[in-house]
């Protein structure tokens, strides 16, 4: 049975779920956490995938469409080909839950045709630079090619779009801008820049390393013709038509044009806790009653009460704003 959807107190209503599988990761960016990681989630606290098909299972219920796992590395979860085919079956307001992924790219030549088999529909790959010993600097791991090879077993297993996401950070990776659109055209991919946003694990994010929106798209323009593409909506990032289409590219300016208003989404750490905002300071233990023997419409009811509990923006700009205690791996992106 269909209940009434999720809407805040501003009248937002929300469709996107996003699922971290685990705070572990491959990869040790700069921008996300140190050299030596930071301290990982308890084992026995992490979501089995009976309990996040549970929580999915409700949240389809009352209007969810759209799951996207996420982690740290998601693909790093042994049962992700079967978490997927679980969510998958799952059917929503519109059809079965549309199932995507945010990944470091590391596992796809083995995983790519398996999860696409499963269910799973789009795929977000991260990759900041193209040059290996920039990688290495970055990533703190030689493993560009792996990347490269993960974008290519992606294509081959039929995911469109596939969507390269880059964090663009100052003295770093600017200069690749061009480069990095110019390997998503030639690759049938969508670049989406980031910019850089306060969720490192060291808490060191500076306005000054950032760079703002505009700053990349008037890089871009200084090459191609963009053309803006539709509305935004609750999507994150704005589009635009490269020299006429029908290659885009996006821009999520999250920091200096944030999409707060329109806003639909809600996250589930790996460790069960619900969160309405990524720079959400609280959470809602959805864990503990997973394990104390709540039934469904306590999970509901949970689900309303933290998405009730959502303000109006995500505060950067605010005098007193705090960075959230945990990082962006332990929260999911």
């Amino acid at each position: 049975m269909r209940r009434e959807p999720l809407v805040d107190g501003f009248g937002r209503v929300h469709r996107d779920l996003r699922i971290s599988l685990t705070d572990r990761c491959s990869l040790r960016c700069t921008y996300c956490m140190p050299a030596e990681g930071v301290p990982w989630l308890a084992k026995d606290n992490i979501l089995t995938s009976a309990e996040i098909e549970r929580v999915a299972r409700v949240a389809a219920s009352v209007g969810i469409v759209e799951v996207r796992l996420t982690g740290g590395e998601p693909l790093l979860r042994r049962d992700v080909v079967d978490l997927v085919g679980r969510l998958a079956r799952i059917e929503g307001e519109q059809g079965p839950l549309e199932i995507s992924m945010t990944t470091n790219g590391l596992r796809m030549p083995q995983l790519a045709a398996p999860l696409a088999a499963a269910g799973l529909t789009r795929v977000n790959i991260s990759l900041d630079t193209l040059r290996p010993d920039r990688f290495l600097e970055l990533t703190r791991r030689d493993r560009l090619d792996d990347v490269l090879a993960g974008i290519a077993a992606s294509r081959a297993a039929g995911f469109d779009p596939i969507k390269i996401n880059a964090v663009a950070m100052r003295g770093t990776n600017e200069d690749e801008i061009v480069d990095l659109v110019r390997f998503a055209v030639d690759n049938d991919a969508q670049m989406r820049f980031i910019e850089q946003m306060p969720l490192d694990a060291g808490h060191v994010w500076s306005r000054v390393q950032m760079v703002r929106g505009e700053e990349i798209l008037d890089r871009l323009r200084e090459v191609f013709d963009l053309t803006p593409v539709g509305e935004r909506g609750a999507a994150p990032a704005e589009i635009w038509a490269i020299d006429g289409g029908p290659a885009t590219v996006g821009v999520i300016a999250s920091v200096t044009a944030p999409f707060c208003g329109a806003c639909d989404r809600v996250r589930l750490t790996a460790d069960g806790q619900l969160r309405n905002c990524l720079f959400a300071r609280e959470e809602s233990d959805l864990l503990a009653l997973l394990r104390g023997g709540a039934d469904d419409d306590a999970i509901e009811a949970m689900l309303r009460l933290c998405i009730t509990g959502k303000r109006a923006g995500h505060g950067i700009d605010d005098e007193g704003f705090l960075q959230p205690d945990r990082p962006m791996s332990a929260i999911g992106g």
